[in-house]
């Protein structure tokens, strides 16, 4: 039986990879010629966390109870905390095999950290605090790792800076000692299952995507970072190559990512929108924007008086506050229905274009959503114009719209058709739209273990 070793690219866009760079992919155009490919569509919400460990455990956000890199762990207005691998209650696809006797090498995964034992090697990924952290399993790992490679970067510092050369020097060296890590512990280590993540893709797509796409608002033709994209792609195709090289001719390999990207056509101010409505009510308005974390954590919201409010990111998240589930509910449990229905109306009515195309809006409800619904989700996710717009949480900006990210620089929005390049079983092409939540099923089908 062949080891298999699946290569994650974090939001690998299908357009770039199979279109529009795909000449300057050698490496990932020689696996697409013996492949099957196409759109892998991702968890609701197309988010790294949780969309990576869905697709490795095989169950939705629903069934894993968890919705974000911010987990809710109650209905407290200040009930969140970070996402880690700590809250995992599913055996991964490693798991698995390694409960089978196989053994398995993994690197970079998100929500891997804190390391949890595995039959093989783990090396944690990003929301590792830092590089003094315990980030691989067994512990000893550590020091050969930065042997191998120096001081591991699980994820680039600051990746939303103004000094955008460094940044690309930054991810160039991530992407690098990724690759180079996993072909020194695919030689010294026995293994059947190689998971490997990159971020660069994800890192670049966020800082340059203006300067790539003609299509952004802020696209200049005469930016110097207008090949960025294209010449970190061709970067990371060496890189793979490299891997593949290493690992050649005894594996078969899998290619996937978790979500795609597209031009940010602004952010919606969806707190903002709820004041309007009278549907959050704030002790007083702040003078300078400011996150809605940041006034419910210094009580500033009237809660009594509020009915719902919103958080920002690549979608948007909308809480009703019910009385008898959170601490000073002004929604009657009663009542929460028919006002979650208006707004769900009145959310997918609001205007969002693309140039002269016009852009919905979808929600999504957790009960309609996933198979089962464990934790404490959002009552609605909310893609604004079909998430090219982002959702802006903060307050005190005196409009609804705005053309940046209120969090730091950002060029670029999720959508949710990621990708996958697999092992055919027939001709090589082509294939069908699959789910993200098939690539654990394909892992264990390929060692006979479904």
């Amino acid at each position: 039986m062949k080891k298999l070793a699946v290569i994650g690219l974090d939001c690998a866009d299908p357009a770039l990879v199979f279109d529009r760079i795909r000449d300057d992919l050698p490496a990932l155009r020689g696996l697409l010629s013996q492949s099957e490919y196409g759109v892998l569509r991702s968890t609701v919400p197309p988010i790294t966390i949780p969309a990576w460990i869905c697709m490795f455990t095989g169950r939705d956000p629903g069934e894993l109870g968890l919705y974000g890199f911010e987990h809710r762990y109650g209905h407290g207005y200040k009930d969140t905390q970070l996402a880690s691998s700590a809250l995992l209650r599913h055996p991964t696809a490693w798991d698995t095999l390694g409960e089978h006797g196989l053994n398995s090498i993994v690197i970079g995964v998100p929500m891997t950290y804190p390391p949890r034992p595995i039959r093989g090697a783990l090396v944690t990924g990003i929301l590792t605090p830092d590089e003094s952290s315990a980030y691989t399993y067994p512990p000893s790992l550590k020091k050969q790792v930065e042997a191998w490679v120096g001081p591991y970067l699980y994820d680039v510092p600051d990746f939303r800076l103004q000094d955008r050369s460094r940044l690309i020097a930054d991810v160039r060296r991530m992407t690098e000692q990724r690759f180079r890590l996993a072909a020194e512990l695919a030689e010294k280590m026995p293994w059947d299952l190689l998971v490997v993540v990159e971020m660069g893709p994800d890192r670049m797509h966020h800082a340059f995507w203006a300067d790539h796409d003609p299509t952004h608002p802020s696209h200049d033709p005469s930016s110097p970072f207008r090949s960025a994209i294209r010449d970190y792609y061709a970067f990371l195709d060496e890189q793979i190559q490299s891997f593949v090289d290493a690992v050649s001719p005894e594996a078969d390999f899998l290619v996937v990512s978790d979500h795609g990207a597209q031009a940010m056509q602004g952010g919606f101010c969806v707190n903002e929108w709820l004041i309007e409505r009278g549907d959050l009510v704030l002790r007083s308005v702040p003078e300078q924007p400011t996150g809605i974390g940041t006034l419910i954590r210094s009580n500033g919201v009237d809660w009594p008086r509020t009915r719902a409010w919103g958080t920002g990111g690549y979608c948007g998240r909308i809480n009703l506050n019910v009385q008898g589930r959170q601490p000073n509910g002004a929604l009657s449990a009663r009542d929460a229905a028919s006002y979650l229905d208006d707004l769900t109306s009145a959310l997918e009515a609001i205007p969002f274009s693309h140039g002269s195309r016009r852009l919905d809006t979808h929600t999504f409800r957790p009960a309609e959503t996933y198979k089962e619904v464990v934790g404490y989700p959002a009552d609605l996710a909310v893609y604004f114009g079909d998430l090219a717009w982002r959702s802006i949480g903060s307050v005190g900006r005196g409009h609804l719209r705005c053309a940046e990210n209120d969090t730091g620089p950002d060029h670029a929005n999720h959508r949710p058709e990621g990708l996958y390049i697999r092992p055919a079983h027939g001709a090589p092409g082509q294939g069908p739209e699959q789910d993200i939540l098939c690539v654990q099923r394909w892992i264990l089908e390929h060692f006979e273990l479904t």
